[in-house]
């Protein structure tokens, strides 16, 4: 497989290129005059259908702004929703397309993390993954020309997932993004109560959070773990639901956006 072709275009986002372009970029206008403190080293962003989190998707995405044209890599992790895996899981494959255009693979980090421990890779775990593929339009939109390093997680240890992102770190070239929404399926005042809980677990940058509180807990685990150890700064930018939106509050989906800087040198 040469190139990742998108699976979730037409359900998660729009299949038109020209939809998708003004669907992202409203989304970002509504977001233009969040304050900016600081260059983001990572994201935690959400990854439902952007009817439901693209606002505070692109409230994230809308603090990239400063570093469009010295950001060239993104490391790029999400949770397995489709194929489980018992680590991390890299394509073999040289391009991620949207309908904005074709992502390059980023080769040099992927010979630097391929035999790390718990690292393997599986074309079947990223065919038809969405909480990577939905990132990729907000990051075609706010950056200039950048590779990227997809990987599904499953069954990773924090201590896994943090050895990849220190050999990953590098310097402003990079960004790091970690993929997850936050509680599912209960009501909307349980929904809201946990969250609140979760969120400010993250923000003690607790490494043991379970899937019942962020379908992307490992990757998360991993990233705080990492984080904490590096003194980084850490800035909630929201929490939402899908009942926020068109979502019923009967069954709701939870989802949270936080920005992390690292300390001034």
């Amino acid at each position: 497989m040469q190139t990742r072709i998108p699976a979730v275009a037409g359900l998660f986002y729009p299949e038109s290129a020209a939809q998708l372009r003004s669907t992202v970029d409203d989304l970002l206008a509504q977001e233009a005059e969040v304050p900016v403190s600081g260059r983001p080293k990572v994201l935690v962003v959400p990854h439902a259908g952007y009817v439901y989190s693209g606002a505070l998707a692109a409230r994230a995405y809308a603090l990239l702004a400063s570093q469009r044209d010295s950001i060239r890599r993104v490391v790029l992790l999400g949770p397995a929703h489709r194929v489980w895996v018992p680590g991390l899981a890299l394509p073999s494959c040289r391009h991620f397309a949207t309908p904005l255009g074709a992502i390059e693979v980023d080769a040099e980090g992927y010979t630097r993390v391929r035999t790390l421990p718990g690292v393997s890779v599986s074309d079947a775990a990223h065919a038809e993954e969405h909480s990577l593929e939905v990132q990729l339009p907000f990051l075609q939109t706010v950056l200039g020309t950048f590779t990227l390093l997809p990987l599904v997680v499953g069954g990773a240890t924090a201590a896994q997932v943090a050895a990849v992102l220190e050999a990953l770190w590098g310097g402003p070239e990079t960004l790091i993004v970690i993929s997850t929404d936050l509680s599912h399926f209960h009501d909307l005042e349980q929904a809201r109560h946990l969250d609140a809980d979760t969120a400010h677990a993250i923000e003690r940058f607790a490494t043991d959070l379970s899937g019942e509180q962020a379908c992307g807990a490992a990757p998360l685990n991993g990233l705080l773990q990492l984080a904490r150890d590096r003194a980084c700064r850490i800035k909630r930018l929201g929490l939402a639901t899908s009942a926020d939106t068109i979502g019923t509050p009967d069954r709701v989906v939870g989802y949270g956006a936080w920005a992390l800087e690292e300390p001034a040198a």
